[in-house]
Order: C-alpha cells, then sequence, then structure tokens
C-alpha cells in the first residue's frame, strides 16, 4: 500500500474512530461519576451515571445536509 493509499485509508476511517474515541470518552466520564452533555431531537440534556436525564436547553433540530451544501448558520 502506497503512502497516499494509507493516507486516504485514514481519512476514510476517520469518523468511524472519531465515534468510538467519543463512545470510550463518554464511558469514561460517566464510570467516574461525572455527567456527560448530548442532544437528542433538538433538546439538549445532562446524562448521570445512573442513567437519568435533565434537560438543559432546547435548540432548533438537526439539519440534514447534502455532501458540500453550504448552509447559513444564525
Amino acid at each position: 500500500m502506497s503512502d497516499e493509499e494509507k493516507e486516504l485509508h485514514r481519512w476514510e476511517t476517520l469518523p468511524g474512530r472519531s465515534g468510538e474515541a467519543f463512545a470510550a470518552a463518554r464511558a469514561r466520564a460517566l464510570a467516574a461519576g461525572q455527567p456527560v452533555v448530548q442532544s437528542d431531537m433538538g433538546v439538549i440534556y445532562e446524562v448521570l451515571q445512573n442513567g437519568g436525564r435533565r434537560e438543559i436547553k432546547r435548540i432548533d433540530p438537526p439539519v440534514r445536509s447534502q455532501k458540500g451544501k453550504i448552509i447559513a448558520l444564525r
């Protein structure tokens, strides 16, 4: 495998690897008794170690977009 192919492979697998790293960090924080923040269907929640959730704030729901599409943020 050439260096260019290796670099392309790293970029192609980045989303999956970042998701794994995020899930591991979230699990470590919860195991340490620390709350984590997550969004779900337009609401930001604080998630506690015992699985409980507390609503923090309502936000606009996620916007689906196509690759390369430009979206203006307010």
